[in-house]
């Protein structure tokens, strides 16, 4: 069976790579980002049954609208990977600009809330899906000069283990730490030296049969893409 694969911030970085493999492994992929010249990109390259969608996830109406949107043309998703994520830029928490750390915390923590929250109970009532929030190291540990960050992603954990608990047998909620791989993201906080981490098109080879094989019976683990 053609498993439905949903995943937030599709525009570049993990998500763009995630969408693109998941495709070639059969699935069908229905995405989102606020880039609309990247999702213009994504739906002429690829065209239906996927479909790709410019959507703000920390605004919930257009979460919404983007739920009525897919479920009038599709079955609930099997796997839900919220994806999308912002990170502050590297300094001390004083120094972070407030309307920088609330829009890291709406993206971050209430875009995923407002998926989770729109797409869920469809899913439950077929009782079967796979949601995977992305946490981090960060979500585990701690380092100076990304408290934001941090703090967004110790949130994701517990908001995902406790919804684990709330779920139907035949369901699962996932936090799961990417690992450290090269991005955009990651060049933020680490700079030149980013380099020097995993490649996303060698982490995604590995990621995407990962996430293909969480069961059910998983729920509430905190899991890690094998290095």
């Amino acid at each position: 069976m053609t498993k439905r694969i949903l995943i937030t911030g599709v525009s570049q970085g993990l998500g763009r790579a995630m969408a693109e493999n998941f495709i070639a492994e059969g699935c069908t992929v229905v995405g989102c980002a606020r880039n609309e010249t990247a999702i213009q990109d994504l739906n002429q390259t690829y065209g239906k049954p996927h479909s790709f969608t410019a959507v703000d996830v920390s605004d919930e109406a257009q979460v919404e609208q983007w739920k009525d949107q897919l479920l009038a043309n599709y079955d609930p998703p099997d796997l839900v990977v919220n994806n999308a994520a912002l990170i502050n830029q590297s300094t001390e928490f004083w120094n972070v600009p407030t309307a920088e750390f609330d829009q890291i915390i709406d993206v971050n923590i209430k875009g995923v809330a407002n998926v989770m929250r729109q797409f869920l109970p469809a899913m439950m009532a077929k009782k079967q899906g796979i949601i995977v929030n992305f946490s981090s190291g960060w979500g585990r540990s701690t380092s100076p000069h990304v408290a934001p960050y941090c703090t967004t992603k110790w949130a994701i954990e517990g908001l995902t283990r406790a919804i684990a608990q709330e779920l139907p047998s035949g369901m699962a909620a996932i936090p799961l730490n990417p690992g450290i791989i090269h991005t955009e993201m990651l060049e933020t906080c680490f700079g030149s030296s980013a380099a020097s981490f995993t490649p996303v098109n060698a982490w995604v080879k590995k990621a995407v049969p990962f996430l293909l094989n969480i069961q059910p019976k998983q729920n509430g683990q905190p899991l890690t893409v094998p290095a």
